[in-house]
């Protein structure tokens, strides 16, 4: 019974001993004597600590296998995570970064020195005297040592982006993040020791010119300590400590420790167990952070904020993370350095359009729980909601407006957006203004010279009687012969050879429109011949589409159905939808034509938009040429017999284009 205390201690004892067998290990080491030296490639390309926990030396950059940094690393994990890698000195510290030619050489009068394959000085550290031999320890600082064993030089008192477990700054110094977690040059944030207090900033890459602080103490600062205990705290001249981190960690020998300024502007404290017994399970874990929100706490009246500009914070999740997201139909300007922000995916509203042309083109949609909260440019109070909406839709600065009802009070915002972030508890409702298309939206210039040019309202006002009358007649006489009419289609000549078809039809594969429409998602419309939907082709210009499922053939049309369709697709005329191509696979009957934009006439005709009446006209006039094309010069003649305004669309400019001729044929009747 006796026995298990002391067997319950063993372990205790035996951890004590390894303890002090290391600390005193770093005064037996094998020193690196002078004349020592490394190059990226070979054999000698690192120094190792006695224990082989860190490495100090060339690192190949990730991405880049003929470019290296010298680092220290840890060297037994799977990742090796750097914690430390060479800058050029002040005042503008820049990241060393080499080929695979250079050299790093401890000389023999003291001095190490890393030159490239020219023989020129890249980088040496500043010190004075000389030293008499470097030491890589399992602490993770580099020294270069005099004879006496003191530090002349050590990494520890020139940190990049990390502070490693013992390690001590003292005033002043700094910490800057990476850009990337891959690419080490110079980042967005930076953690700042002064004697007048520590403080976390957001810079202005590549100046580093610092903007507002979101994280900071006050007092008179001595020292930044990570100490043996895990803690990562601020100390004051009158011995106060301030808490950097909450981190708390069980076992201090069983764990690797860092703490990090990231690319995100988070200053996290990370463990990593040194045990291998379950490999799957080693990874750095965050036991503390500051601040514990950077989407809430980074709020700078310049700069983009946490985030790039036009873009949003999300933080959280399981590791704690910042996510930054586009808003709808924006998208990143580069996927892999999303700190450079969103552009919008289409033509910005332009301050030629009149309102008609603005409410025609673009729309505000509802965004939920974001916000960009300094980036208003006009208050309107009291107001309502359909109000703040009606403002922003005509102003062309306008990209997004919001809406308190509290206080009823419209804010409206410009681009480009700042410290964008996800605000769960917001208690207003933020419009992001949209095209109501995914194409680039064009200018009606029609309209807008209109509005410009007295004299058109002068013109205008003397044909509006003539001009409705006009229309109304057109409409009128289209709808009553589409009613009583038979279909006339001459029989068609064989297939046409390529010599006489200038754009011949493509016959595509189901499996290319599936996966064209996203299997068939985005339905544009439906009539008595099928279901149309919009997809996009695979091609270098991503060419928009609307295809149609034709579900209604006669039994002894499907052996005619290509020879119809190429007859069909030999029409050519500015005011016919036109026929790309088509697909005769099994059952499947689908023709492709190119996408209409704006939509059908029906919308403009019944809904709430009211086109104005020069454009009515060139409407009129747009589908009457059609019809005659059809009629009287196509070589196969075709009366379509079904002209209504479903069957007429509209292109980005608003041209009246027929859709739907030749099919009567084809399809079954009743």
């Amino acid at each position: 019974m006796r026995a298990k205390p002391i067997e319950s201690m063993a372990p205790l004892f035996l951890s004590s001993l390894l303890l002090l067998l290391s600390s005193g290990s770093l005064h037996a080491q094998q020193n690196i004597i002078l004349g020592s030296s490394l190059t990226p490639q070979g054999p000698s390309s690192f120094w190792l600590s006695p224990s082989g926990d860190f490495a100090f030396g060339f690192r190949p950059v990730e991405g880049n296998s003929s470019s290296y940094l010298l680092a220290v690393w840890f060297n037994k994990i799977s990742d090796q995570t750097v914690a430390w890698y060479a800058k050029t000195s002040d005042p503008d510290p820049a990241l060393v970064q080499v080929s695979s030619t250079s050299r790093l050489q401890l000389t023999s009068s003291g001095a190490l020195l890393l030159q490239d394959s020219a023989g020129t000085e890249v980088w040496t550290p500043q010190f004075v005297g000389a030293a008499a031999y470097a030491n890589m320890l399992d602490s993770g600082n580099f020294v270069l040592a005099a004879a006496d064993g003191s530090t002349k030089w050590g990494s520890f008192n020139n940190p990049a982006d990390t502070i490693l477990l013992t390690q001590v700054l003292t005033t002043p110094k700094m910490l800057r993040s990476r850009i990337t977690t891959t690419d080490y040059s110079n980042g967005r944030f930076l953690l700042n020791l002064q004697n007048t207090g520590a403080a976390l900033y957001s810079v202005a890459v590549p100046s580093g010119n610092p903007y507002d602080s979101y994280w900071s103490t006050l007092g008179n600062t001595t020292d930044m300590v990570f100490d043996p205990m895990g803690r990562v705290y601020i100390t004051l001249n009158n011995g106060t400590q301030i808490n950097m981190t909450s981190g708390v960690v069980s076992s201090m020998t069983d764990n690797y420790h860092r703490a990090t300024l990231d690319p995100d502007g988070v200053f996290r404290q990370y463990v990593y167990p040194k045990k291998v017994s379950d490999l799957q399970s080693q990874a750095w874990s965050i036991v503390g952070m500051q601040p514990p929100n950077i989407c809430k706490a980074l709020m700078a009246k310049v700069g983009s904020g946490a985030c790039g500009f036009n873009s949003y914070c999300m933080f959280g999740g399981t590791n704690n993370q910042t996510t930054c997201m586009c808003p709808e139909q924006y998208s990143f300007f580069d996927e892999k350095r999303k700190y450079k922000g969103c552009k919008p995916d289409f033509q910005p509203q332009s301050c030629d359009l009149d309102e008609t042309a603005a409410m025609m083109q673009f729309q505000l949609k509802t965004v939920y729980n974001v916000n960009w909260p300094l980036a208003d440019y006009e208050q309107y109070k009291p107001i309502t909601e359909d109000q703040c909406r009606q403002l922003c839709l005509m102003d062309c600065f306008c990209a997004v407006a919001v809406f308190n009802d509290n206080d009823h009070a419209c804010y409206k915002k410009k681009l480009p957006l700042s410290n964008g972030n996800m605000e769960g508890d917001l208690q207003a409702t933020v419009l992001i203004k949209v095209p109501k298309n995914n194409n680039t939206q064009t200018q009606l210039s029609e309209s807008s010279k209109w509005k410009k040019d007295k004299k058109y309202w002068i013109l205008g006002s003397s044909l509006l009687m003539g001009s409705s009358f006009l229309v109304i007649l057109l409409l009128v006489a289209v709808i009553l012969f589409g009613t009583y009419c038979t279909i006339i289609i001459k029989e068609a000549p064989p297939l046409p050879s390529s010599s006489n078809v200038g754009l011949p039809l493509k016959a595509f594969t189901f499996a290319e429109l599936e996966k064209a429409t996203g299997g068939f998602q985005e339905v544009l419309g439906a009539g008595a011949s099928g279901i149309v939907y919009k997809g996009k082709l695979q091609d270098e210009l991503g060419t928009c589409i609307a295809v149609k499922k034709i579900d209604k053939l006669e039994q002894d049309s499907e052996k005619e159905f290509t020879v119809e369709v190429q007859a069909i697709g030999r029409t050519h005329h500015k005011n016919l939808v036109r026929l790309l191509g088509f697909c005769n696979e099994g059952k499947e009957r689908l023709l492709v034509y190119e996408f209409m934009s704006n939509g059908s006439l029906n919308r403009f005709l019944l809904g709430d938009v009211r086109l104005q009446w020069n454009l009515r006209v060139q409407l009129a006039l747009g589908v009457a040429r059609g019809l005659l094309y059809l009629h009287e010069e196509c070589s196969t003649q075709i009366i379509h017999c079904d002209i209504k305004p479903q069957n007429i669309l509209l292109d980005d400019n608003f041209t009246a284009k027929i859709s739907d001729f030749g099919l009567a044929k084809l399809l079954q009747t009743t």
